[in-house]
């Protein structure tokens, strides 16, 4: 999705830069926004990274080789967390099937098994019965899948996750959120009209450097 809202937004913010690192000086509107207000972290103490994503979104699918390898060598202080975004009804269905993946206790079996189901092999997942015959087919109870997919548990959390897409006004996927501060976006770091994934995560190293300085002040 373009994110024309976010330079809308950075407007206010022209002009100002971070030099977070030693490596980079980072500019408002460009590389990153600021978040305002700034929101309320629930990390137990650690620097939240919230990843909105969508399963549909292959932009999303594409950045997960270089999100996996960050994981890998993220911080320890660092903790991620998936947030499937809704922008339509025509989302829900994928939304609620990662609450279920993550109530079942299933993201690291089934998370990347889903892109890789929906932009590899282009299967269409686009109700709960075909999300229940995929889960079946990845040798998981089709009646716990389903019961769990109902359950008031994946309701709230898929409520959450509509009300964190408007609060933190995200303008597409994929969107990363640091420590309810900044956000940034892949697409704010193109090269030649390519992803820069490398800049891309020097961009995230550096907000959570800048994070980290805002927690040791406190």
């Amino acid at each position: 999705m373009q994110l024309a809202t976010i330079f809308r937004r950075a407007l206010l913010a022209a002009g100002l830069s971070l030099c977070l690192t030693a490596q980079a000086q980072l500019t408002a509107g460009k590389d990153y926004v600021p978040v305002q207000p700034p929101q309320p972290t629930d990390s137990g103490g650690k620097i939240e990274v919230l990843e909105f994503f969508w399963y549909g979104c292959p932009h999303c699918n594409n950045l997960q080789p270089s999100l996996q390898a960050w994981l890998k060598r993220k911080p320890a202080d660092v903790e991620l967390k998936h947030v499937p975004a809704v922008f339509q009804d025509s989302w829900l269905p994928l939304t609620r099937a990662y609450y279920t993946i993550e109530a079942m206790g299933l993201v690291g079996k089934l998370h990347q098994e889903m892109f890789a189901t929906l932009h590899r092999q282009r299967v269409q997942l686009r109700d709960a019965n075909a999300i229940f015959d995929w889960a079946a087919s990845k040798g998981v109870d089709r009646k716990k899948f389903a019961d769990t997919y109902n359950s008031f548990g994946v309701n709230g959390r898929t409520q959450r996750s509509i009300e964190l897409t408007r609060k933190y006004d995200i303008p597409g996927t994929p969107a990363l959120v640091i420590d309810g501060k900044y956000l940034t976006a892949p697409s704010m770091t193109l090269k030649d009209r390519v992803v820069d994934y490398d800049r891309f995560f020097q961009v995230v190293d550096a907000l959570i450097a800048e994070a980290r300085k805002g927690k040791k002040g406190k």
